[in-house]
């Protein structure tokens, strides 16, 4: 009987070639989606239509501090066998000093640090049954902060942390690792002469793809020998430092 992966923001971007991936190495998929009701829904068709019965939808806005109990509820009382949890869903906007405030403060860490956190903890039993694993999408600034980023820097930096304490804690019947990804898709918003600053600090000198990072959870997923590592996908940038954005 396949097993069931949730995968936090599935709907688009990375999120979506994650689904497809691990639905492809034989995974039924847990679309989780905010505000995406479309997206996510076109997602689940396209999967039943492949494998029916392969895929199902539940929605939280991971930014309100009472979600994840009422997801964990819903994914409780889908009565499903759990072994994979991705989370992939984040929050990405600029807070520079002297301009943020608290409600940003409080969005930006519930989404990226909170939940995640929070989700891992309450799914644990159910993910524990089945030898499970957790990948948290982290970034690259987690490390090096990106500039008018700070918040967003702390809470994936943080959110670094809880991959580590979680790997231990969790051990030995849930796996815990991270993906940190680099320059994969542009910012809706980013502008072109940012882009290829970026592009120059990159040794490969390219932009990375969705499926880059897709690949390597599918590795992880199998890899059940490997813990509490955080592994960059970003051409090879955090090897020379941080030059551009």
């Amino acid at each position: 009987m396949a097993t069931w992966a949730l995968i936090t923001g599935a709907s688009k971007r990375i999120g979506l070639a994650i689904a497809r991936q691990l639905h492809s190495d034989g995974y039924n998929i847990l679309i989780h989606y905010g505000q995406s009701a479309k997206e996510a829904q076109q997602l689940k068709d396209q999967l039943n239509d492949i494998r029916p019965n392969s895929a199902m939808m539940m929605q939280a806005d991971l930014a309100e501090p009472k979600a994840v109990k009422r997801l964990t509820s819903d994914i409780l009382a889908a009565n499903i066998s759990l072994s994979i949890l991705i989370n992939n869903a984040s929050c990405f906007f600029p807070t520079p000093v002297g301009t943020s405030n608290f409600c940003q403060a409080q969005q930006i860490l519930t989404t990226n640090l909170l939940s995640p956190y929070f989700l891992a903890e309450q799914l644990s039993d159910l993910l524990g049954q089945n030898q499970g694993c957790i990948i948290n999408l982290l970034d690259i600034h987690a490390k090096r902060p990106l500039k008018d980023h700070g918040l967003y820097s702390i809470s994936k930096a943080a959110l670094e942390m809880a991959t580590l304490s979680l790997a231990q804690e969790l051990a030995p019947n849930i796996r815990v690792n991270g993906v940190s990804p680099g320059a994969i898709l542009w910012p809706e918003q980013s502008l072109e002469q940012s882009q290829q600053a970026v592009l120059d600090a990159i040794p490969l000198g390219k932009l990375g793809q969705a499926d880059d990072i897709a690949k390597l959870i599918s590795h992880l997923v199998s890899a059940t020998y490997i813990s509490g590592q955080v592994i960059a996908v970003d051409g090879g940038r955090s090897a020379v430092g941080f030059k551009g954005a």
